[in-house]
């Protein structure tokens, strides 16, 4: 049976970070991904928005690790010649009753210390945007975009330079915890068309939307510490012809997400979203991304407070993601949750779950984030 140091399970824009992380500490690292390549689901199914940390409660690992992850993220694709644009984002009050709430917003980013952030009269926003409507907004200058696909080949690379390895079409099957946990670790029953077991002193879970369902296949892992899935659909409008604007346009948030915002790609076509769809569904392989042309007259109704000009019959059906959520709607947002030996008793076990948005952003600060508490519990 094979021996490693370490396995990381998903191969998403986390899993990617993480595994580069382990192979960069000298640990002997194996990075398991079920599909036949890396970021072929949430990492691929996103805005692409590089975050500020504006939104998240004081102190909150999404706060924390965002506003960390913005700066290393920038300056990681400026040394490994990843594509950006900073683009600046501008969050809107579309009337005066919204203004309260702008104002909320500024001083819960200026207590997680966010940078380059500040209110501008809605005078002051349209002269940086012609087209829009709004009584007052914030200016986000370190918001941005990177080119995702061109960040995870990058992380491939670095955990590839390092000495990992990536095992695609290798589902985990089972893991357990064998002899005395603390000094043997687990032995993992790999799928596929190789199937195989491994045995591993760390066993760290970063599989995004499945990471509870990866979670129940660990023998001796109590259910008390596997929450429950639910899913959130983002469904995505792209805007035929070109942008009218040079920045990321986001209107107050809605529950369970940033409401339907304008976001820009590196070539600098718009696109609208995501929305909010709640899937009345139980696990990840009942979840059908198709987007319902008939969601769009949501979009143009919220769309039209902030940019009353927008066309009829201008929004195209384009792609949909799901958030990675463990908890239910009509509840506050989750946290980023680290669930590792000091929670559940098996050493060695780290599983990472909620890792939504901003987990593109916070990639590099969660992989930091989790060796300290590897470090930690050794």
């Amino acid at each position: 049976m094979e021996q490693v140091d370490c396995v990381v399970i998903g191969a998403g824009v986390v899993g990617l970070a993480v595994a580069r992380e382990m192979a960069l500490q000298g640990r002997e690292t194996i990075l398991l991904e079920r599909e036949n390549a890396f970021g072929t689901i949430s990492s691929a199914r996103n805005s692409e928005v590089i975050h500020a940390g504006i939104y998240y409660p004081k102190g909150s690992f999404k706060a924390q690790l965002c506003v960390q992850g913005n700066r290393m993220l920038y300056e990681y694709c400026r040394t490994h010649q990843v594509g950006t644009q900073a683009y600046g984002k501008l969050i809107v009050a579309s009337d005066d009753s919204q203004l309260e709430d702008l104002q909320a917003i500024l001083y819960k980013a200026q207590n997680n210390q966010v940078p380059d952030i500040r209110i501008i009269s809605g005078e002051e926003a349209k002269a940086l945007e012609p087209q829009l409507h709004c009584s007052a907004a914030i200016l986000s200058a370190s918001t941005g975009i990177v080119d995702s696909h061109g960040y995870m080949l990058s992380l491939l690379g670095g955990f590839e330079d390092a000495g990992g390895m990536v095992a695609y079409q290798s589902p985990l099957i089972r893991a357990k915890a064998i002899g005395n946990n603390a000094e043997y670790g687990f032995v993992l029953e790999i799928g596929g068309a190789d199937s195989m077991q491994i045995q591993t002193r760390l066993l760290i879970n970063c599989a995004g939307l499945s990471a509870p369902a990866i979670a129940q296949q660990i023998e001796g892992l109590s259910s008390s510490q596997v929450p429950k899935a639910y899913f959130a659909k983002g469904n995505y409008f792209s805007l035929s012809g070109k942008s009218p604007f040079t920045h990321l346009i986001y209107p107050i948030p809605e529950p369970g997400g940033l409401g339907v915002h304008l976001t820009l790609d590196m070539g600098g076509q718009a696109k609208f979203g995501p929305d909010v769809e709640w899937l009345e569904i139980e696990t990840e392989n009942q979840i059908d991304y198709t987007v319902n042309p008939r969601r769009s007259e949501g979009f143009y109704e919220a769309v039209r407070r902030y940019w009353p000009a927008l066309k009829d019959g201008s929004l195209q059906p384009d792609y949909s993601g799901v958030r990675a959520k463990i908890v239910p709607p009509n509840t506050p947002a989750g946290d980023f949750c680290f669930n590792g030996p000091s929670d559940h008793g098996l050493h060695g076990l780290f599983n990472l779950y909620g890792f939504e948005s901003p987990g593109l952003t916070s990639s590099l600060a969660i992989a930091k984030h989790l060796e300290g508490l590897i470090k930690s519990s050794l």
